[in-house]
């Protein structure tokens, strides 16, 4: 710790003499790493934020009607079949809509464990820069960081996952025993819809809008820090 102390004394005296923005941001960054117990800390303290935000967030959204019952994330009607429903539940197939709806959020639930080895991956890989510039990012600047590291690796893995999902809980076929009838009358128009990429982007939407609501957790109350190391980091950024 006096090592650091000295060397940031001196970066500071240089800078002072320079008015070099190189030096400036090293004397940054050098008293955000002693105010946060060091690099390792910091890296540390990031992480296990992470890894805590990301565990929640899966276990919340993968138990039973995880999605279905969070209206934040809740897989609504895509918009493109929204009038069909609607002329679907006129003539008598209410139930068959609200079975296909559920059936969509419970594919989702289906596939949402396979994202946590993905988050933990991505989690091991943060360096000390990613972790400052998260540490003292917005509310969400871990989900984002997160969320530009494994987007593109969870939705290749959800993508397979949420098809097969579908083919068990019916999706599909609940999709036609609705679509079939309604169809069939005069004047509907065809339509065509990709249903396993609607559900993949919607259930990985409502995945990182949970690692937020967690992540805003972690950093504003201090009763969701449950790890002394959590409470060493963020509670010194928010003090």
């Amino acid at each position: 710790m006096k090592k650091r102390f000295f060397i940031l004394l001196w970066v500071i005296f240089f800078t002072a003499l320079s008015g070099c923005a190189e030096l400036n941001q090293m004397a940054r960054s050098l008293d955000a790493s002693l105010k946060t117990g060091g690099t390792d800390n910091t890296i540390a303290g990031l992480k296990e934020a992470l890894s805590v935000a990301t565990a929640n967030a899966v276990l919340d959204v993968s138990k039973i009607n995880g999605y279905l019952q969070n209206q934040a994330i809740k897989i609504l009607l895509p918009e493109e079949i929204q009038k069909t429903m609607k002329v679907a539940r006129k003539i008598g197939l209410g139930r068959l809509v609200d079975s296909f709806e559920e059936s969509m959020n419970q594919a989702a639930e289906k596939a949402a464990p396979e994202a946590r080895a993905i988050f933990l991956d991505a989690v091991r890989n943060i360096t000390f820069d990613d972790a400052l510039k998260i540490l003292n990012g917005g509310d969400t600047a871990a989900t984002d960081f997160l969320k530009s590291k494994t987007y593109n690796t969870i939705h290749a893995a959800f993508q397979p996952l949420i098809a097969r999902s579908m083919a068990q809980v019916g999706v599909t076929r609940l999709y036609q025993q609705v679509m079939g009838p309604v169809q069939a009358l005069p004047f509907q128009k065809p339509v065509t819809l990709d249903l396993d990429a609607y559900v993949t982007g919607k259930a990985l939407d409502g995945l990182y809008f949970v690692v937020a609501e967690e992540e805003k957790k972690i950093r504003t109350d201090p009763s969701a820090r449950v790890t002394a190391l959590l409470k060493d980091v963020f509670g010194k950024k928010r003090g």
